[in-house]
């Protein structure tokens, strides 16, 4: 923060640090600092409020986001446009955190693993997914009236639920690798056939 006086009241922080991240950050910095957290759609004023500028501001770098496919766009009210952001961009950006971490030999070994949990959940529950055992369970529901249903830890789901959607990062992630792996095979036998 800068040199100003200490603010008294947990409001006056929060305003001095809004400022200070203004005064660092340029207003697309700041559109793309709060869309990439942006999960459920958002009209362009309520992005620029979040990044405090002006809504004709952040329309135009939204719309720059979204033709770079870091935002997606859907209809709103009135004809207007709601922005988040594009499950893709988070896709790729979670791919790419997990192999500038994880070796490709690690992440082979980390995939088979995963594959191994997911078959355990599947033969512990005897349905493919967490979503089929919702519909197993309020299926057993409604055909057995009176008869009391084993209660099944909703933390045991959650954990299932991770792991798939930590198997499909992964998964994105060793595609990227492999598609990489392609890209510089192909560069290397271009650059040997050109003469020098």
């Amino acid at each position: 923060m800068s040199d100003r006086h200490p603010p008294d009241t947990f409001a006056n922080i929060n305003e001095a640090v809004g400022t200070d991240w203004e005064s660092n950050t340029t207003p697309y910095e700041r559109i793309r600092h709060v869309i990439s957290h942006t999960y459920s759609p958002l009209s362009a004023d309520s992005v620029a409020d979040n990044a405090r500028t002006a809504p004709k501001t952040a329309r135009k770098h939204l719309n720059t986001l979204a033709d770079e496919g870091f935002v997606e766009t859907t209809p709103g009210e009135h004809g207007s446009t709601r922005y988040r952001r594009s499950p893709e961009s988070l896709v790729m950006e979670q791919a790419s955190d997990i192999l500038e971490h994880v070796s490709t030999d690690e992440l082979v070994t980390q995939i088979q693993e995963m594959r191994e949990q997911l078959t355990e959940y599947q033969a512990e529950f005897g349905v493919e997914s967490p979503e089929e055992l919702a519909v197993s369970q309020t299926n057993q529901a409604l055909a057995e009236s009176g008869v009391p249903q084993e209660e099944i830890d909703p933390e045991r789901i959650r954990e299932w639920k991770t792991l798939r959607r930590n198997l499909a990062f992964a998964n994105a992630a060793l595609s990227i690798s492999t598609a990489e792996q392609f890209v510089d095979d192909d560069r290397r036998s271009t650059d040997e056939n050109v003469p020098a």
